[in-house]
């Protein structure tokens, strides 16, 4: 029975995620917590990894809860501290710095900053998936590979690719799922961007990094996926939204099924 066995949320959109044994999803189909936070410039464009290379540079820790970041890029062991409300202002100054760009600190406490309004729910793949594209690239480990995807559901015991099973047959029609009591549907497999291609502390490309998958997903594509889903096979984890929307809990160890809608 496939079974839910890593939950990482993301505070603050494309910096470090927090790894928990139990989640809350929100009427949205969001994690509660997952992308709370954003940076944004004066036109409203967010700050992520996709933009700038550079956000790979630097570790960043949000606790949601205390409400405080912490940040060190990568060539320093200096630490910079703050709380989130007392020092906003600082925040914003420090990043905008760093980053070279006039920076604010955005909040979404009820649905945060998805990268699809469509499918705002929770990512989703397989350990058996990650292992797989591990071994693709040598020199690559499965938390390097977590670290490129940014899933935030993982499931084990599975065949890889099993979450494949996860979306429908046709653009727009969705898969309903259960994990644990938390009703989901699974719309589509993930269009990958530039950012897996880097390397998560520093942000360099590797060369031919999204070329070499692309080939490798699509000779390992299981013969029950949904060819027609893949216009290209640069894609990988499965985008999600509610179904219902009375939110629900999540907790390690809770067993995913397919169910009929």
């Amino acid at each position: 029975m496939p079974k839910l066995n890593r939950i990482a949320i993301y505070p603050l959109k494309s910096f470090d995620p927090i790894i928990v044994s139990h989640a809350q999803i929100l009427a949205s189909g969001a994690l509660l917590y997952d992308r709370q936070f954003a940076f944004a410039d004066p036109s409203g464009r967010l700050l992520n990894a996709k933009r700038t290379a550079a956000v790979h540079t630097l570790q960043v820790h949000v606790d949601p809860i205390a409400r405080t970041f912490t940040a060190k890029p990568h060539h320093s062991d200096v630490i910079q501290r703050w709380q989130i409300d007392a020092d906003r202002a600082e925040i914003e100054k420090w990043f905008s710095q760093y980053f070279a760009l006039n920076l604010s600190l955005l909040e979404h406490d009820s649905g945060g900053f998805p990268d699809d309004s469509e499918a705002p729910g929770p990512t989703v793949v397989g350990t058996s998936t990650l292992q797989t594209v591990a071994d693709w690239f040598p020199g690559l480990t499965v938390d390097q590979v977590r670290l490129r995807f940014r899933a935030n559901l993982e499931i084990a015991e599975t065949e890889p690719f099993w979450e494949d099973r996860l979306f429908g047959e046709a653009d727009g029609v969705a898969r309903a799922f259960r994990i644990g009591e938390v009703r989901l549907a699974g719309t589509n497999p993930c269009q990958r961007c530039v950012v897996p291609s880097r390397d998560p502390a520093t942000g360099a490309v590797w060369p031919e990094f999204a070329k070499k998958f692309a080939t490798a997903r699509e000779s390992t594509l299981p013969d029950w996926a949904p060819r027609q889903r893949f216009d290209h096979f640069y894609r990988l984890t499965v985008n999600t939204r509610p179904l219902g929307s009375t939110g629900g809990f999540l907790q390690l160890g809770d067993d995913i099924q397919l169910v009929t809608t």
